[in-house]
């Protein structure tokens, strides 16, 4: 098994993002969640989710933040209500059923997580990172988007964070580069 999931929750500075890769301990999710605990990166250290100290969520869950991390408040947002979130949302996906029970000491996740530099609010970090984990596991293990949906949405939808709508990208005015004519004036 190997399953995408994303999802987008809250707003502010406290906004959630979450992208993450479910699958077996012996494939490629297995390896990235080796290689994520052994080849640290400054500013980007990854930490096993756990719902409180010395319990970690079955599947076990490596949180990898996307920001780069420069001081001990910007970690405690990460090691603490992030970290919290992650863990009981993953606690949670298996006790819904979301995540199969009998399978839980054969995957792994890895979550690349989100944390402003400027959140402030522990309350809001951890409720959006939790319902923003939850979903994005549900999204992973049911495929979603399917083809179909993201065919029609792809002209439609606003980015939340871009805030505003782009045109199809043939409908003129665009930027085109082309190879008989790289001049961009």
């Amino acid at each position: 098994m190997f399953q995408i999931g994303e999802a987008l929750m809250g707003q502010g500075s406290e906004l959630a993002h979450v992208d993450l890769m479910i699958g077996d301990k012996g494939g490629p999710v297995g390896q990235a969640f080796a290689n994520g605990l052994t080849q640290l990166s400054a500013g980007h250290t990854p930490l096993l989710s756990v719902i409180r100290p010395n319990l970690p969520p079955k599947p076990s869950t490596l949180i990898i933040p996307k920001v780069t991390v420069k001081n001990m408040d910007q970690a405690a947002r990460i090691f603490g209500p992030a970290q919290s979130a992650v863990a009981k949302a993953v606690a949670d996906s298996v006790e819904e059923g979301v995540i199969p029970k009998d399978q839980v000491e054969d995957l792994v996740i890895v979550a690349s997580v989100f944390i402003h530099p400027e959140a402030q609010d522990y309350n809001k970090i951890y409720r959006y990172n939790y319902g923003a984990t939850k979903l994005a596991i549900k999204r992973a293990l049911e495929g979603f988007p399917d083809i179909d949906t993201v065919l029609e949405e792809s002209n439609k939808s606003t980015h939340a964070i871009m805030g505003f709508k782009v045109t199809r990208l043939w409908d003129p005015p665009y930027l085109q580069i082309a190879f008989d004519n790289p001049n961009l004036e």
